[in-house]
């Protein structure tokens, strides 16, 4: 047995000597040396203080190689996509990754609000899904990689994610049918660019329990009935008839022929209690940020609006739907 600073020895043979601060190893003859493996060391006294303590590995890192070679693995299995694997690829927030299962969602009859899809990939069968989503009507916005790797929970999505709706959608007409089916005018709400979940989810909330017909929301600019929206609604969506269309001011249009009267909530209009809302009306609600928009707000009857006493000078858009809606409902449902 030797002690030395700096020798080739074998890492099965090594042993520590409890009382000394360096290594204690057994030395080979050079026969026996050639055929085992040997590495370099250094004297333990000589390097015990630089030693650095190994820190742990962070439980996940997002951008590590090894992730990426599992998530390639993952999606290569080999088998052809079927309408399970969309199942199996559908998170509880009603969101589908993966070019298979959003291949597959497309077949189907199910509502999808947009599709969205990694920034500058176009090749490949995207190019496929994209044309496919573009002539159902479906929307397909850009996003970045690191948008998508949140939504899917860091999930391989290969780049393109299809976010489904909570709730079919209606047309217009069934709206109007459902008034007519309870033999009351119709009283309609209509979202304008509302992007906000809890914002929407309160005023479906507001419209349901004001006794609103129905609800109309754009397909573009505003968001769609996610989870986060019926939550906020605290129920209220299942009693709620939904139309998405792609233009707002086509269906305050489509209204207008029906014999509806429109009119916007937004601020410089006349008092919302001296407007005659007795007969069908349909009331327009903008974002908090722009309000109702421009073109909207041209093609409506007429422009109503709160007024305010205090020193702020707007409401919360939920707020307002809820005022306006409670003196709708009171002169909707007065004796005439």
């Amino acid at each position: 047995m030797y002690k030395c600073s700096r020798i080739w020895y074998n890492r099965r043979r090594k042993r520590r000597d409890e009382n000394a601060e360096s290594f204690t190893v057994q030395v080979f003859p050079a026969t026996e040396q050639k055929k085992r493996r040997y590495i370099k060391v250094m004297d333990f006294e000589k390097k015990k203080n630089n030693i650095a303590t190994p820190q742990e590995r962070p439980a996940f890192r997002p951008d590590h190689y090894g992730r990426r070679q599992a998530q390639k693995a993952m999606t290569n299995t080999g088998h052809a996509a079927t309408a399970h694997d969309a199942a199996a690829c559908e998170t509880p927030d009603g969101l589908v990754f993966g070019r298979n299962a959003v291949r597959e969602l497309l077949k189907t009859d199910r509502q999808i609000d947009k599709i969205l899809v990694r920034k500058g990939d176009r090749e490949g069968s995207i190019v496929v899904l994209v044309a496919q989503a573009v002539e159902r009507g479906i929307p397909v916005v850009e996003a970045d990689r690191d948008k998508l790797d949140v939504m899917s929970g860091f999930a391989p999505h290969q780049g393109i994610i299809a976010m489904t709706a909570e709730k079919e959608y209606v047309n217009i007409e069934d709206i109007l049918a459902i008034a007519k089916e309870r033999a009351e005018a119709p009283l309609i709400v209509i979202a304008d660019g509302i992007t906000d979940p809890y914002n929407l989810g309160a005023l479906i909330r507001c419209a349901e329990g004001c006794g609103a017909h129905g609800l109309i929301i754009p397909k573009r600019r505003a968001v769609g009935l996610t989870p986060l929206v019926t939550k906020a609604s605290a129920g209220a969506l299942e009693h709620m008839a939904i139309a998405r269309v792609p233009n707002i001011a086509a269906a305050v249009r489509t209204l207008q022929d029906a014999g509806v009267w429109v009119y916007a909530a937004e601020a410089g209009g006349s008092c919302f209690y001296e407007a005659d809302l007795t007969g069908a009306c349909a009331l327009v609600f903008g974002s908090e940020g722009n309000g109702v928009s421009r073109v909207v707000k041209e093609v409506c009857d007429g422009v109503i609006s709160i007024p305010m006493y205090g020193k702020v000078n707007s409401f919360n858009v939920s707020t307002a739907a809820a005022v306006i809606l409670a003196e709708a409902a009171k002169q909707h449902r007065q004796p005439r």
